[in-house]
């Protein structure tokens, strides 16, 4: 049933963070009741709902919100925890912002997913992952030396600094709410989110540890000891050997001699000779020759591969839902352990039984109905 079974959450339909956001709480056992459009055109999505895996676990009904809000509010009003992903502004001209919210349940946690933040400067400005890491210092920090910055996918601002904050912040203030009896806006930024991952490097810069300079540090390729290189098969592998031992341990698997591991001036010498070795066998064949190594070594593999390595299948890492292949739940809890309910919901599937469970009569699901709500079994 996982560690949130019993907690109602309302998510408003949207894309990338605050869905992610949702998936989270699903997967923990929340019942995530998602208020879909009728149809996805104004959002450009054009894949098949089945197959967007971070719609899993919920349940959908539709309503056009800009033609009657009152099935919402009804909504709210039974919900403990809403989430929303619209630029700042949207839901108060659905008249579906906090305040209206908070009124007809004072306990409800009332999650809001932007890029920018609710209120500042940039707060109405349209923007994608990239933008926000941009802003927050984090893109410049990506990327070799003497090269542009390169986006890291989407994953600092979309999802670690966007959806995985805001399942933070509704959990954090579900948790008081039981305390406090009172709900509150959750306001999660992925600006401020992705800020927030690097926090480490705050302190670095503090105390000249870091510099901005691209590819010179110990974690951004500048260090020859944790770096990614090409093997004799055109794939690649990964090294990480920070600490002492585990950088002895390095040169002992590779049979080289050993070199000072902070002598900066010899990093290109010992990366030359790094990569030369390497790409003397191919990657499966480092693969065993690192088996049972602490050198912090391991192959670089591909989503698909990931899925089929030893490792992650003995942990069962990744489940198959609906016949997708899909992470599964994460963390790990030992007494109430997450799981993926149900395969991603088409518009209104699931959204009847959702009304019954969160309370609703047959009277009450007919009203619903009749001013606009869909839903199907």
């Amino acid at each position: 049933m996982g560690p949130l079974s019993g907690v109602k959450v309302l998510e408003f339909e949207a894309i990338g963070p605050a869905p992610f956001a949702g998936m989270l709480l699903a997967d923990m056992g929340a019942d995530v009741l998602v208020v879909d459009r009728p149809d996805a055109t104004d959002l450009g999505l054009k894949r098949s709902r089945a197959s967007d895996v971070m719609m899993r676990g919920k349940r959908s009904v539709t309503l056009d919100l800009k033609l009657n809000k009152e099935p919402a509010l009804e909504l709210i009003g039974r919900a403990d925890a809403l989430i929303e992903g619209l630029r700042p502004g949207v839901m108060e001209r659905l008249g579906l912002g906090p305040e209206l919210a908070l009124a007809r349940n004072p306990r409800l946690v009332y999650g809001r997913m932007t890029g920018w933040g609710q209120n500042g400067p940039l707060a109405p400005r349209a923007g994608h992952d990239i933008n926000y890491i941009a802003l927050a210092g984090v893109l410049n920090a990506f990327g070799r030396k003497g090269e542009a910055p390169v986006p890291p996918l989407n994953l600092v601002g979309d999802f670690g600094g966007g959806g995985m904050l805001l399942g933070f912040g509704v959990v954090c203030a579900l948790l008081e709410a039981r305390a406090s009896g009172r709900g509150q806006v959750v306001d999660a930024a992925m600006v401020e989110g992705a800020s927030l991952l690097a926090a480490m490097f705050s302190g670095f810069l503090a105390t000249d540890a870091w510099s901005e300079e691209r590819g010179v540090n110990i974690l951004d390729t500048g260090a020859p000891w944790y770096n990614v290189y090409e093997t004799k098969d055109g794939k690649h592998i990964s090294i990480g050997s920070i600490e002492g031992r585990f950088y002895e341990e390095l040169f002992s698997r590779l049979k080289l001699p050993p070199m000072p591991q902070y002598d900066r001036a010899g990093w290109p010498a010992m990366k030359e000779r790094f990569s030369r070795t390497f790409k003397s066998r191919t990657r499966d064949e480092w693969c065993a020759e690192f088996e049972g190594s602490d050198a912090c070594f391991a192959p670089v593999l591909s989503f698909s591969e990931s899925r089929k390595h030893q490792h992650n299948r003995e942990r069962g890492s990744f489940v198959a839902i609906g016949g997708i292949e899909q992470p599964a739940p994460a963390p790990r809890f030992s007494r109430t352990p997450g799981a993926v309910g149900r395969p991603p919901p088409e518009r209104g599937e699931g959204g009847a039984q959702a009304l019954r469970d969160w309370g609703f009569s047959s009277r009450d699901i007919e009203g619903l109905e009749l001013r606009g709500l869909g839903t199907k079994e």
